[in-house]
């Protein structure tokens, strides 16, 4: 169904609800997300990292609001992940004149003066930002000091690689590339995630120049 965009009463642009919501993968599901977004007049959603840029439909979001709008979110980080990603982001939307909602919030519907409601909103997203950030610290602090304490005790193994050199799933997707399909195109054809794919291309040195070169040889 669509939406009309705007609506106006007596001169004045009334608001639009406008939902955003997001799920890191393609495996994850937004439906719990889609359910609590009910009764906006729009939703836009992507399956993609919260640090990814490739995220079109949170472009799309951006381009679409107008001033008056609100951007409804279920929880912050389904907007960004980093303090310096949703104070951008943040900028962007109020830049257009919007809101920014956050379901899982204190809600400031009570409040009727708009720009107290306003201040008092932001104020809260700046905390949880804050709250949210510092709780990312406290986590890498520990598992930092987890990491230090089994190598003390010879037991760390580090990261183990989600694929061995010789994994037939990745040779295919190597095959792939080297044949002049692209990252996004491998991805598609494989499913292996196109970063992941990427960091696996570094480390066995599978380049556009070896694909140059396969090319060269075979015309």
């Amino acid at each position: 169904m669509e939406f009309k965009k705007t609506f106006f009463k007596k001169g004045k642009i009334l608001m639009t609800k406008i939902g955003y919501a997001r799920v890191s993968s393609k495996e994850q599901n937004l439906d719990r997300q889609l359910q609590a977004l009910q009764g906006v007049s729009k939703v836009f959603s992507d399956k993609a990292s919260g640090q990814s840029v490739e995220r079109p439909q949170l472009q799309a979001m951006l381009n679409y609001i107008r001033e008056g709008d609100i951007v409804i979110v279920t929880e912050l980080d389904r907007l960004g992940r980093n303090n310096k990603e949703l104070t951008e982001l943040m900028n962007q939307i109020q830049i257009k004149g919007a809101t920014l909602e956050v379901l899982n919030l204190p809600s400031m519907t009570g409040i009727e003066d708009e720009n107290l409601r306003r201040l008092i909103n932001n104020l809260v997203i700046e905390l949880y930002k804050y709250q949210a950030e510092s709780e990312r610290k406290r986590i890498k602090e520990r598992q930092a000091q987890g990491i230090e304490i089994a190598k003390s005790k010879g037991k760390f193994k580090g990261r183990q690689h989600k694929f061995k050199e010789n994994d037939p799933r990745l040779k295919h997707a190597f095959d792939l590339f080297l044949n002049g399909l692209s990252d996004k195109e491998v991805e598609e054809q494989t499913g292996i995630n196109r970063r992941t794919f990427r960091r696996y291309r570094s480390r066995y040195n599978v380049t556009v120049d070896q694909r140059k070169n396969n090319e060269k040889r075979d015309s």
